[in-house]
């Protein structure tokens, strides 16, 4: 392990960029990702075999009191106590039989995105590929499959960006429940599975904060993946922001971005900020959970979502939003400089519920039509107008279901070259006289030569003044979901 420290270290100290703040903060956003706009984040593991509650199942099953989605109650129900049915019980039944690398990855080109986030290893600590840190992993048990492998090297097939997210720091208390009752965590022989389970301790703070051990670790499996994989985009859960992981935080992204330096795409760290801080602003992109912004934000951002309201991995009874929610989401947060990365739970046979197929198929048939209003577009100088106000910040919109949906009045806009999107997140109505408010010819500051809608074949009728473009459109609407009103200017 020394060895491996060592050579993490003198990567990190030997490019352009060192293992301090003021060094890191120098960081440019890659081009390609702030083309990209849309995403698909995957959240698979053992986790789909009980395909109850969450993914958070293998925490609650050993959480007696007060467990989420009644998980313990439910586990003892179907599956016995956990001192005789652990969590590591579940590994054989996690097979993976029908997984079909190839398959997804053309799904994903289908559905339009251009990068794909698959989860390395979630809290669980179960990494879904080949690890030479721990024996618990999907190519040595379970599958015996290096999933991540197979699934890397499709996607690249596919022309997509391949990234991964990494879930490890909140191994140290994932499954400290199971201290506290009779279980298979306290077994010394599942530790490599189980970690510290170092859950809430007599101390002021709560959770102890990780030791050296666990952080050198951390460190280790991070450098691992970026070795195994190159991954050009690392996306990380927020239990990194602790101050006892700052230290190796600083030589992770200095050794990811040393090493990112001298591949064909640089690369990208995203970080949260919700529970506490751990990247400035300008090291990495900031990733918000469930949420949005209000405004448009310079520093380019992403979303991460699930198209299900109530859980990232698979369960039996996803709660599925609508496509024209997600879409209109897609807008909303490209307006303001955003990117939308989309989850799917793949079942533990290595099925994508159909349901979800489908989703994406609707999505990617939507991009097909209005994608130009999409990739590779910057935001104009305001983000939009209209009436619905979506709440900032970090599970505020949780589910989207905290605001009301958007109306024809709600419009975002997007630019590539010298021409603006106006994109109408409902449809006003056909034949309908529109006015967009904002684009006014001193709002506008170039000559409108021809206004038109994607998905139709002629141009429209139009007339700007002081109070805005006013635009005719269609006697139909050219789709099923948002309506692009293209604006070519002189």
């Amino acid at each position: 392990m020394a060895d491996s420290l060592e050579r993490i270290e003198k990567i990190a100290r030997s490019g352009p960029f060192q293992p301090e703040w003021n060094s890191l903060a120098g960081y440019q956003i890659p081009d390609w990702y702030q083309d990209a706009k849309f995403g698909i984040f995957i959240h698979w593991g053992v986790y789909a075999v009980p395909a109850y509650g969450s993914e958070w199942y293998p925490r609650e099953m050993y959480n007696a009191e007060n467990s989420l989605h009644g998980i313990f109650e439910h586990h003892r129900k179907t599956w016995g106590p956990v001192d005789k049915f652990g969590y590591k019980d579940f590994i054989p039944l996690f097979t993976a039989r029908r997984f079909d690398p190839a398959a997804w990855a053309r799904l994903f080109r289908r559905a339009g995105a251009r990068y794909v986030i698959p989860v390395a290893e979630h809290h669980d600590g179960f990494p879904m590929y080949d690890s030479a840190l721990t024996e618990w992993n999907a190519a040595r048990m379970g599958p015996r499959r290096d999933l991540l492998a197979e699934l890397a090297q499709a996607i690249r097939s596919e022309g997509l960006h391949f990234g991964l997210s990494n879930h490890r720091a909140e191994n140290w208390w994932f499954f400290g429940g199971g201290r506290k009752i009779p279980s298979d965590v306290q077994d010394e022989r599942y530790r490599g599975l189980y970690g510290p389970a170092r859950d809430r301790e007599e101390s002021e703070n709560g959770i102890t904060p990780p030791d050296k051990a666990f952080l050198d670790d951390w460190l280790l499996r991070c450098a691992e993946q970026i070795d195994r994989f190159e991954p050009e985009i690392m996306w990380f859960d927020w239990w990194i922001a602790q101050p006892a992981f700052h230290e190796h935080l600083k030589l992770y992204a200095a050794y990811y971005y040393n090493r990112g330096v001298k591949w064909p795409n640089m690369v990208a760290i995203n970080y949260k900020k919700f529970g506490g801080e751990s990247f400035p602003d300008t090291a990495g992109v900031l990733d918000i959970e469930r949420g949005q912004l209000a405004d448009k934000r310079d520093l380019f951002w992403q979303t991460d979502t699930s198209v299900s309201k109530n859980s990232w991995g698979y369960v039996t009874n996803q709660q599925y939003k609508t496509v024209n929610s997600i879409i209109d989401d897609l807008v909303d947060i490209v307006s303001k400089n955003g990117s939308l990365l989309l989850n799917i739970g793949p079942r533990a046979d290595g099925t994508i519920p159909e349901e979800e197929e489908r989703m994406l198929l609707e999505i990617g048939d939507w991009l097909e039509l209005n994608g130009e209003a999409i990739y590779e577009t910057r935001p104009w100088k305001i983000f939009g107008e209209g009436p619905t106000h979506v709440v900032d910040g970090t599970f505020a919109n949780d589910a989207e279901t905290s605001r009301a949906d958007f109306t024809p009045e709600d419009i975002r806009f997007t630019t590539r070259g010298s021409t603006l999107y106006a994109t109408l997140l409902e449809w006003p109505g056909d034949g309908a006289r529109i006015r967009i408010h904002s684009l006014t010819p001193e709002n506008l500051d170039a000559s409108i030569r021809e206004v038109t809608m994607l998905g139709h074949p002629a141009p429209l009728d139009w007339e700007q003044s002081s109070e805005g473009l006013a635009v005719t459109l269609p006697e139909r609407a050219p789709g099923k979901h948002a309506f692009v009103v293209k604006i070519s200017t002189a």
